[in-house]
């Protein structure tokens, strides 16, 4: 399911998920399955600490295996397998910072990775729908 025809999903499920990031830049936050897309519409980031500011990375790994090799009808040249969203972008103690906010798609062997330059300052909330191609 490189790229899977929207008009013909089996379903579509609603799903949120929530992370307290850790020191680790690389953690492993959402793995998309085989014969799934998961449409991601929006991501905000928490700064709990209520003294510090504390930065955050967000990219995609494997972009080779989805967006970036597998999309039906789009040739890509010089396509990266490892994209970042936000690098090392500032959150202020006590604020709220909305990361994306127009939806983007996960092709199927994505991964979202992120993680924060202070353990367990910041919060992220993902909100997704997950599409079945099966």
């Amino acid at each position: 399911m490189a790229n899977p025809n929207l008009i013909n999903v089996s379903s579509v499920l609603a799903a949120n998920a929530g992370f307290n990031l850790t020191a680790t830049a690389t953690a492993t936050l959402i793995t998309v399955a085989a014969e799934k897309l998961v449409k991601i519409n929006r991501i905000t980031v928490a700064n709990v600490d209520g003294t510090n500011s504390a930065t955050f990375d967000l990219f995609v790994d494997g972009l080779g295996t989805g967006t970036g090799g597998g999309s039906t009808g789009v040739a890509t040249t010089g396509a990266d397998a490892t994209v970042y969203i936000a690098k090392t972008v500032a959150v202020p103690a006590d604020t709220s910072l909305v990361v994306v906010d127009t939806p983007i798609y996960l092709m199927e062997g994505d991964i979202l990775k992120g993680g924060a330059s202070a353990a367990s300052d910041l919060d992220l909330f993902v909100s997704f729908e997950i599409l079945d191609d099966a």
